[in-house]
């Protein structure tokens, strides 16, 4: 696989590192004195010194801000306001112009699975008519093809009445055009004025986002504000050894700012982040420095309100393995802290985390050689997830729902959900993705954040834990980030915001937020606007894998085809068939050699020498993911080949139950059909041995 190369936003994180907790020999700063030392301190002595705490910062930090010059703040509130009406009316334009395409699409629809549907139904029924045997029989076969006629009526006049609206939009198409390239220029110039009005306003802000002089205080503050004294209080009076910390995390501000900077605790729940981080620590030596060090934040700040039945620290420890072993993507290794937390925060099991790997790279290794980020891994959805509700219904119990999902297939929910699942399962970033009556995901790649399986950021939002955040806004974060440096100045701007209790512009819930909250995002949208949008992937296939999937076949060597012989065996491997029809192809196997993917119809003829006529075993070692699958396995000139059923086997290698066959001495052709109707089904190699 193509080695991923860091980038210099991952160099920068990878040397802005904070010291291991416990062994850190910093002194309590700005006011705190460490409670740890008294005597069972109560809830209510450790709350009030944490608020006093807070209060102080506040009077500090506020007495600190420069003041907003008035003028250059209302030529930016006017400057935005000239861009919400630009945008309302680009929207109108663009849906007048799109009215175009969805007449075609009509059109299209009401041609082809309408009338052409209603061709194929009298068809059929006039088939029927003729095969009729008995009056009962031809009397239903009339009546089909009545209920067919009658549609194909209702089809044809929906076309009239669709192909009109279309040749009247299209007759107004130059003028619509011309509206819509108005609309969109004119959005450009607003949005243009604001960007220049919002670089006048930050100007003007003098050193207090670009210095890093009051980051101590302003980190503090936050964790003690998004904390909340009482919290804090409520974690500390546990024992002191939960005391102290708090009081560590108190007196690092390298560590509250690293925090900070990866999105803060989940649910302001810095205490029990501290415990995980305590506890990772001391279970792995790797935990504090490098990449190790952000997975091992990126698990406690995430995990500091539990995920049900997950164990923080082992979810450290199954990350920390799966990267020395090498089942991670190679990208793993370069990630921010806070792109670590949108891997950790899966809510499967551990276990089910590495089955999902194990059976990738087992069952279909090519979704992992992908060179194309914004497939891999996911694909897999395409091609193996089922489209379909009816077979949710065997679902099976003693099965995990992703095992359950690839088993049984589902609509958008299950799939996405799944998608999710197998991404995080390689160490990749996801994002969950909701859109209306659908449910699609995103994730992170090489050249940014896209959608699969449905439309762009703008469609989207997620609603999760309380926190509600749109596509838009989601994106628009994630492309500031990847100016770590100059995000830094975002963050500033929010961490004043939610010291002085502003609310949070959040455009979800359409909350244009407070003064600080919106020069924080207009500095992101400064520095998010370089970056090139991708588009959603996969939109086409939101509802449905209906569309053939092309697997293309790996290069297949002299060696790869060589036929072992053993006394008593001979081992075929899957890709040495001397002859091939229908839909399979040879993949390169994770661990060594070859391996054949095979969908239903495929047929695979192979040459084998046996040294004495008679009676022998043939097998196969298979990976499946569903049910019901079949082999038909004959020697060339058989009245009747042999079914195999093949082992249901959750994506591992298994062997089937070996059939009999009669081989003559010498050369002998086998012929190996993968039943018609079956799905995918994985074939490493077939053994020969002689029957006893």
């Amino acid at each position: 696989m193509k080695k991923y190369a860091s980038s210099s936003r991952y160099l920068a994180m990878q040397s802005a590192t904070f010291p291991k907790i416990l062994s850190s020999g910093l002194g309590l700063i700005l006011g705190f004195s460490s409670l740890a030392a008294l005597a069972n301190p109560s809830a209510a002595d450790l709350e009030a010194k944490y608020s006093a705490g807070l209060e102080a910062l506040k009077t500090d930090i506020s007495r600190s801000l420069p003041r907003a010059d008035e003028r250059k703040s209302k030529d930016l509130e006017s400057a935005r306001e000239e861009v919400l009406k630009a945008t309302v009316a680009a929207d109108a334009a663009a849906k007048g112009l799109g009215q175009i395409g969805t007449g075609k699409a009509l059109v299209d629809h009401a041609k082809g699975k309408w009338i052409g549907g209603a061709d194929k139904g009298i068809a059929a029924a006039k088939a029927a008519l003729a095969k009729a045997t008995n009056a009962s029989e031809r009397a239903a076969a009339e009546k089909e093809l009545a209920n067919w006629e009658a549609n194909r009526k209702e089809g044809e006049k929906a076309l009239a009445e669709r192909q009109a609206a279309l040749d009247a939009a299209r007759r107004d198409e130059p003028k619509l055009r011309k509206a819509n390239e108005a609309a969109q220029a004119a959005l450009a110039k607003a949005k243009e004025n604001e960007t220049k009005a919002s670089k006048d306003l930050l100007a003007s802000l003098g050193s207090a986002l670009t210095s890093d002089a009051m980051d101590a205080k302003l980190a503090k503050a936050v964790v003690l504000a998004a904390g909340t004294p009482k919290a804090l209080a409520a974690f500390a009076a546990q024992g002191t050894d939960k005391v102290a910390l708090v009081d560590k995390l108190l007196a690092s501000p390298a560590l509250m700012k690293e925090m900070l900077i990866a999105g803060g605790a989940n649910h302001g729940q810095y205490g029990r982040a501290m415990e995980i981080l305590d506890g990772i620590e001391k279970a792995s030596p790797k935990a504090v420095e490098g990449h190790f060090q952000r997975l091992a934040l990126a698990t406690a700040l995430e995990h500091a309100k539990p995920i049900d039945n997950i164990d923080p620290v082992k979810r450290y420890l199954h990350y920390e393995k799966a990267n020395l072993d090498g089942e991670l993507d190679p990208a793993f290794k370069t990630f921010t802290t806070w792109e670590y937390r949108h891997i950790v925060n899966c809510e499967a099991p551990d276990e089910i985390l590495q089955w999902g790997r194990n059976m990738l790279r087992t069952y279909r290794p090519d979704h992992i050689y992908n060179p194309d980020y914004g497939w891999r891994y996911v694909s897999s959805v395409r091609t193996e997830v089922p489209y379909g509700s009816q077979n949710v219904q065997f679902d099976k119990p003693d099965l995990h729902q992703y095992q359950n999902i690839i088993l049984n297939g589902g609509v958008c929910g299950r799939r996405a959900f799944f998608g999710r699942f197998i991404l995080r399962s390689f160490g990749i970033p996801t994002w969950g993705v909701t859109q209306k009556a659908h449910a699609a995901l995103s994730h992170w790649t090489p050249k940014g954040w896209v959608v699969n399986l449905g439309a762009g950021y703008g469609s989207s939002w997620w609603d999760k834990d309380e926190v509600s955040l749109s596509g838009n806004q989601f994106l628009m974060e994630s492309q500031a980030r990847a100016h770590s440096t100059e995000y830094t100045q975002v963050l500033r701007a929010q961490w004043i915001s939610r010291i002085l209790g502003e609310p949070a512009y959040n455009e979800r819930r359409k909350v244009e937020g407070g003064f600080w909250s919106k020069i924080a995002l207009y500095q992101t949208r400064i520095l998010a606007s370089s970056a090139a949008s991708l588009g959603p992937l996969g939109k086409e296939l939101a509802e449905a894998n209906d569309k053939e999937q092309k697997v293309s076949s790996a290069k297949v060597s002299a060696e790869d085809t060589k036929i072992t012989v053993r006394p008593g065996e001979i081992n075929i491997p899957a890709v040495a068939h001397v002859k091939s029809a229908g839909k399979g192809a040879a993949m390169r196997s994770i661990d060594s050699g070859m391996q054949l993917h095979a969908l239903g119809g495929f047929t695979a003829e192979y040459e084998v020498t046996v040294p004495i006529e008679g009676k022998y075993n043939l097998s196969a070692r298979v990976a499946t993911v569903q049910t019901g699958q079949k082999l038909l396995v004959s020697r060339k000139g058989d009245a009747q080949p042999n079914p195999i059923d093949v082992p249901y086997t959750l994506g591992m290698w298994e062997p089937t139950q070996a059939v009999e066959l009669d081989l003559a001495q010498g050369k002998n052709t086998i012929s190996v059909q993968l039943a018609a109707g079956s799905r995918g089904v994985t074939i490493k190699d077939f053994t020969l041995k002689a029957a006893k």
